[in-house]
């Protein structure tokens, strides 16, 4: 039987999604957690790797197992077994052509930035600090001409290992509440490091220290040394995945983090 999962967890303590050898992983506590619930060991398929810091609100996974268990007893029982700062949120069955990555149509994720003059206490592995006032309209603005399909070589990791620079972005805006900015970004697939590179670029531009049109003239250029600071990941959530309705999944707007946004 395979199973789709929903994984919430605060990644401040991770070294990321994906196993690592020598460094605690979000992977590694729930494959765990669900290899004591199956009574066997099994392993998890995700829908996107979230780097170390980066946290997540429904990160979807799947994975199969002989064990019959219904599905409030996945969720219930791996909750059981995994730390406080990782849960399990729902299970269902679904069909054996389900893949939590390959059948996945969009992601989206959520850049939240307190932006006042102190650095941040209580929210200071939730949020990223910018003491410089943003200007929203500016960078809902510079946020337009990133919509579409484009070629994002300037906007990834130098490191990542995407067969192709390509990525097609659905919704990209940016709105505040009080202190605090969000960056909502929707594609069909991300590159590593691009939600941040992005959010690097979009705060020169809130701030003033480069002008509209300077995250074009980073697009075109097809080259990282070009691109911004990578912003911080520690206000960055992966907060929705959608599917093909043939697979049952109900699609989740993408969550609230602080009041509004």
């Amino acid at each position: 039987m395979k199973i789709a999962a929903g994984v919430e967890y605060c990644g401040s303590q991770y070294s990321g999604w994906q196993k690592q050898k020598h460094s605690a992983s979000v992977q590694e506590h729930v494959e765990a957690a669900l290899s004591a619930v199956a009574d066997h060991p099994l392993e998890v398929t995700c829908a996107g790797r979230t780097d170390a810091r980066v946290h997540a609100l429904n990160q979807v996974i799947h994975f199969e197992s002989g064990a019959v268990r219904d599905d409030h007893s996945w969720v219930l029982g791996a909750n059981t077994h995994l730390p406080e700062d990782i849960g399990l949120v729902w299970a269902k069955s679904v069909a054996s052509d389900f893949h939590a990555r390959y059948s996945a149509t969009s992601r989206t994720y959520k850049y939240i930035i307190l932006n006042r003059p102190a650095r941040p206490g209580i929210y200071h592995r939730f949020v990223t600090w910018q003491c410089r006032y943003l200007d929203v309209d500016r960078m809902s603005q510079a946020a337009l001409s990133l919509v579409g399909e484009h070629d994002f070589t300037s906007y990834r990791a130098k490191s990542c290992q995407a067969k192709t620079p390509v990525r097609n972005v659905l919704n990209l805006s940016v709105n505040r509440e009080n202190e605090f900015v969000a960056i909502v970004i929707e594609a069909n697939a991300f590159l590593q490091h691009m939600v941040r590179n992005i959010a690097g670029v979009l705060m020169e531009i809130g701030t003033g220290k480069r002008d509209i049109g300077w995250e074009i003239a980073v697009l075109d250029a097809k080259n990282r040394e070009y691109g911004g600071v990578t912003a911080a990941a520690a206000g960055l959530y992966l907060v929705e995945v959608n599917y093909p309705d043939k697979y049952g999944i109900c699609r989740k707007p993408p969550g609230k983090i602080i009041g509004k946004l």
